[in-house]
């Protein structure tokens, strides 16, 4: 049995990158809204390449590396979503900046299971970037 948190790395990948190998842009967006959209575009181009280590260490928060146990359990659980998801397209609609600064909020589409999907991606700031932190 899967603990709900553990999962987190598993459902990023499986909602928030979910449809065919497109690539997400975050050049419509300005200021802290074109940085925390940049995370997710970082965060499509390391699973394009196959690439948990740099999943685990720059595209998600802390909490959720943490909550997976540390790096090592991190990186096998992405690995593990990255063989299972069949494409990786993540079109950013929309990204809202908290009036902090310290959290932010992207809605995304994608396609999951054939149908399209409208999803809500949580990021934070940790040490002056932005780092993915849940899927709603």
């Amino acid at each position: 049995m899967r603990r709900p948190l553990a999962a987190l790395a598993t459902v990023l990948c499986a909602t928030v990158l979910t449809a065919c190998a497109a690539t997400a842009s975050s050049s419509s967006f300005k200021g802290a809204e074109h940085e925390a959209a940049q995370t997710l575009t970082n965060f499509q181009a390391d699973a394009t390449a196959d690439n948990e280590h740099k999943i685990c260490a720059n595209d998600l928060a802390a909490v959720v590396v943490t909550r997976l146990k540390g790096s090592k359990r991190c990186e096998a659980a992405i690995k593990t979503q990255l063989g299972e998801t069949d494409s990786l397209e993540l079109a950013i609609e929309s990204v809202k900046v908290a009036p902090d600064g310290t959290s932010a909020t992207a809605q995304t589409n994608g396609v999951y299971r054939g149908k399209k999907r409208l999803q809500t991606v949580t990021l934070v700031k940790e040490d002056g970037k932005w780092k993915l932190s849940g899927v709603q």
